[in-house]
């Protein structure tokens, strides 16, 4: 067992919901929770790193791309329980909201795909509804943070 399994606190996990072209940056997780599942990049936060920090730094080391302006989006519960009903895992999710800089999505670190996908074409992809949630919550807060610009 990990400290991330079983633990006896939530760790507190970065993910960014990145827009490209009205297409959103999904990734195949390479590593357990989650191993083969699609979802959003992100990961556990470091000790001494600002979120938005952490957001930038797992977009980089996971797709290898560059994000403009990052945008609070949500916070979410991603908990996963055992057959027993335990938390196995337990991650606070904080998510941010941004548009594509520059980069070429690869898969790279813990993460064994890339797609860049319409909203309207997530269903092969099988993303849980806290993920759909996020993605409609960074669309709002986008949407927020450019009528404030104006």
């Amino acid at each position: 067992m990990t400290g991330r399994e079983y633990p006896d606190r939530p760790w507190v996990g970065i993910g960014c919901i990145v827009f490209k072209e009205g297409r959103v940056l999904l990734v195949r997780r390479g590593k357990p929770p989650r191993m083969g599942h699609w979802s959003l990049p992100g990961g556990a936060q470091h000790v001494g790193e600002r979120a938005e920090e952490a957001a930038r730094r797992e977009l980089r080391e996971e797709a290898g791309i560059e994000v403009g302006p990052l945008s609070l989006a949500i916070v979410v519960d991603g908990i996963t329980r055992d057959e027993d009903g335990r938390p196995r895992y337990h991650y606070t999710i904080i998510d941010f909201a941004a548009e594509w800089l520059h980069g070429d999505a690869a898969a790279a670190d813990d993460v064994s795909d890339v797609a860049w996908v319409h909203p309207e074409d997530f269903g092969p992809f099988d993303l849980t509804p806290e993920t759909h949630r996020a993605v409609a919550a960074a669309r709002e807060a986008l949407a927020r943070t450019a009528s404030d610009a104006r």
